[in-house]
């Protein structure tokens, strides 16, 4: 631990060392890109040409938003360009350029070429990876893995982010990632979120941001970062749409199909899109379980095969209208229905030194669960000058109402016996429903010609209600009631303000320092139990981002800010739920927010390669145990809170271009883990060494083919208790586009060679256990899919005020 913790010193102190550098005196040119009707253009080629000659001095590309900065040490009578397909290109005044000098063009406007849009075939030069001063963003739209994908695919494949087989997300090797949808929380359950994002097409997505250290305009909620998916907005005055179907296969077919369309007439811009989607999963577990007896050790022996099923309905839509040139209003909504049934089917083998008989136990779980949701958000934002004053507020209200129902049918016999000794059924009915309510507003000024100021305020207010039903039956007897029954009702109100500001330091320092405050009141009442927990906190979470531009081709940035991972509302409601006869999980009413504090450094080379050194110390952190009780030889998984654990890491990201024809994007991100807590009679005192290596290969052919490998590998991990092993695999995909990239056929391959199996063990005080499992990962996607558009170039905006409380439903 310790020898870890100097090299990782070291490494920081002379990567800081390096930000010392001197350089030449540079310029500073900024600016930003609007189309004629106001909309930012992201992505646009920005250059600045000598005058005469044509030649290029510097070049950059347009951020999301539109914004540019260029910084050059050269001089001379030069012009700026802005080119984006499907405008005229812009050329400025001429102008001298000399050293030290700030020149800001503000909003440039470029005018859309007069061309049908039948007429023109898009394609995109963007990297893979952009890299911005505060986040890295994935640009998903028109590569292969996108037309064949799902959301969750994507997700998985993004810098620094690891999806484990349950549709856990990681980031940066750490829990509590929040992932937003056009700036707005999902709010739903880790297995929820997983199924809205295996039921979304990739191909509606356009980039994917992912940001380690949000300011503090973002909810503080999240230790370990945020993920922001993009989706695409219309780009047509008139209409614009997609059609799209598919069939997945794993050793079980998964039929899918969807469509959207957005239409703008006048000052109304509406969107609506329906996809249905069918998932299908054989889980192969083992399990070993070894008890400690007076005579030796008794060991249980598990085998199972889960087949896990379900279909996804899901409808979004909304629509803006612009009430003038500075302010509009508009509503967006989603509604889903989910339906699933598994069936699992478990076989264990029982020895004992106390017992010569082997005794076996074969347990048998039907399940079936709903959930329907529904989310509606209405906005305004205001222009309230041309400087760039700007008001926006959100409401949001969200319901959410599912359960379900399963029967655990357990079957025990002695040695050989070909009958059933006895037997025993539980029923568990599971009913659950949830409110929430979320209102903010936003308010930016600029103070004078550089700094910028931002506050804002937002309140949420969230119940949840939940009825776990459990009875039992011994033969073919009755269903009698169980004591584990309970009914908890959940309240969570979060009050919170923030503000910040931006300025530059001199001429190669850019600031931005923020604080946000979040006052928070829970209460849960178990109503069986007679038990209320009450919690309420008031806490400050800074945040400092510094960005120094050490030459034309180089940046260093720091960042420092604090978070917090608040409980899921699940974890905090005190049932009991079998998993098996031997196995529950069990809630944890005491569970307490974990805190978050994190510094990073990011050395940026020409704007496209990134080395990362980061550090994060995580207070009262909130991970899984396994809980084991040698007499009754019964395991409890139950969510609990470590004392802390630390993360050290550097991260690399280096794309190559080997050809115009082929790219790759690799990026290796080397991590320390350790975590310390006391957990019953036992200290935990555990560390782990390891990396993450990923390269994608991007590859266009003659004749709209096109070709994408990612391939990834994990190194032996830590994931609290559970020791995992190393292991990787490779995905790939083709694609064929028709008619002027009207229809597309795409075919991806997962987990080609049936890798991504995982292999680990808890050795833990009393418990020695370890698990192996495989996902039916290995699988085949085909999707084909028609584009259609007419009109001319507009915006669709996709917007929502609500933060984490429906990311925290379970």
């Amino acid at each position: 631990m310790k020898i870890s913790y100097q090299i990782c010193t070291v490494l920081f102190f002379f990567l800081l060392a390096t930000g010392h550098t001197v350089a030449r005196q540079s310029s500073e040119l900024k600016g930003r890109v609007e189309d004629a009707e106001g909309a930012v253009l992201p992505f646009a080629n920005v250059s600045v040409l000598e005058e005469g000659a044509e030649r290029m001095v510097v070049g950059a590309v347009s951020d999301e938003k539109g914004a540019f900065s260029i910084s050059t040490s050269k001089t001379g009578r030069v012009v700026l360009s802005i080119s984006s397909i499907g405008y005229k290109t812009y050329r400025s005044e001429p102008f001298v350029l000399e050293e030290g000098m700030e020149k800001d063009f503000g909003t440039v406007k470029v005018e859309e070429e007069a061309t049908s849009l039948d007429a023109v075939e898009v394609r995109s030069s963007r990297p893979e990876v952009t890299i911005e001063a505060d986040r890295t963003i994935v640009n998903v739209e028109g590569t292969v893995m996108a037309e064949g994908s799902t959301a969750l695919d994507v997700v998985g494949r993004s810098p620094g982010v690891y999806v484990d087989a349950d549709g856990n997300i990681n980031l940066n090797g750490r829990t509590g990632v929040i992932v937003l949808i056009d700036d707005r929380q999902t709010y739903m359950s880790a297995k929820d979120l997983a199924n809205f994002l295996r039921a979304m097409p990739a191909d509606n997505i356009k980039s994917i941001e992912v940001i380690n250290n949000p300011p503090a305009k973002y909810d503080a909620e999240g230790a370990a970062g945020v993920l922001n998916i993009k989706l695409k907005k219309n780009d047509y005055n008139g209409m614009n749409g997609s059609l799209q179907a598919g069939n997945y296969y794993n050793g079980r077919h998964a039929p899918f199909a969807g469509g959207s369309l957005n239409l703008k007439r006048g000052k109304w811009t509406t969107n609506v899109s329906l996809n249905y989607n069918t998932w299908v999963r054989d889980i192969d577990l083992q399990i070993l379980r070894r008890f400690k007896e007076e005579n030796g050790t008794a060991v249980f022996d598990q085998d199972a095969l889960l087949k896990l099923g379900g279909e996804n309905l899901f409808l979004t839509g909304g629509a803006d209208y612009q009430m003038s040139k500075k302010h509009s209003v508009g509503f967006n909504f989603q509604a889903s229905d989910y339906n699933g049934k598994d069936d699992g089917n478990s076989l264990t083998d029982i020895s004992s030194p106390d017992n010569g008989d082997i005794n076996h136990l074969q347990a048998l779980n039907d399940s079936e669960s709903d959930n329907r949701r529904f989310f509606t958000n209405f906005h305004y934002v205001g222009n309230l000058d041309t400087l760039g004053t700007k008001l926006s507020a959100d409401v949001d209200y969200t319901v959410v109402d599912g359960g379900s129902l399963s029967l655990l049918t357990n079957n025990y016999w002695v040695n050989e016996a070909t009958e059933a000794g006895t037997m025993d059924r539980i029923r568990t009915d599971n009913d659950m429903a949830y409110t929430i309510f979320t209102a903010k507003a936003d308010f930016t000024k600029p103070i004078g010609e550089k700094v910028k100021l931002e506050t804002g305020v937002k309140g949420s207010w969230v119940e949840s209600d939940n009825m776990l039903d459990i009875s039992k039956s011994v033969e073919e007897g009755p269903f009698e009631p169980d004591q584990n029954s309970n009914h908890f009702i959940y309240n969570e109100n979060v009050l919170a303000a923030y503000a910040s500001v931006k300025s530059p330091l001199g001429k190669k320092l850019d600031f931005q320092a923020g604080l946000r405050l979040e006052y928070s009141d829970i209460t849960g009442n178990s109503v069986t139990l007679n038990q209320i927990n009450k919690q309420n906190y008031l806490n400050l979470f800074p945040s400092m981002f510094l960005q120094q531009k050490v030459s034309d081709n180089y940046s260093i940035t720091y960042n420092v800010n604090r978070r917090i991972t608040r409980p899921n509302y699940r974890s905090l409601n005190p049932f009991v739920f079998y998993i098996d006869p031997l196995t529950t999980e069990q809630g944890n009413p005491n569970l307490k927010p974990q805190y978050a504090n994190n510094i990073e450094m990011s050395h940026v080379f020409k704007q496209a390669y990134q080395f990362t050194l980061a550090y994060s110390r995580t207070a009262n952190s909130i991970d899984q145990v396994m809980i084991q009780n040698d007499e009754t030889k019964e395991t409890t998984l139950q969510v609990q809170n470590f004392d802390k654990s630390e993360d050290f890491s550097l991260r690399m990201l280096v794309p190559v271009e080997i050809a115009e024809w082929y790219s790759t994007s690799n990026m290796l991100h080397l991590y320390y883990k350790s975590f310390q807590s006391q957990l019953g009679d036992d200290f935990l005192d555990v560390s782990q060494f390891s990396y993450m290596a990923r390269t994608q290969h991007n590859i266009t052919l003659p004749k709209g083919f096109k070709v994408e490998l990612v391939a990834m590998y994990l190194s032996p991990f830590l994931e609290g208790q559970l020791e995992l092993n190393g292991f990787g695999w490779v995905d790939a995909g083709i694609t064929k586009t028709f008619k002027d990239d009207k229809f597309s056929l795409t075919v991806n391959g997962q987990d080609i060679f049936r890798t991504r199996g995982i292999k680990g063990v808890v050795n833990f005080g009393d418990i020695n256990t370890d698990i192996r499992q495989y996902n039916s990962q290995q699988a085949v996607r085909v999707t084909f899919r028609w584009n259609f558009s007419k009109g001319e170039k507009f915006k669709v905006s996709n917007r929502s005020g609500s933060a984490e409380e429906r990311n925290r439903l379970d």
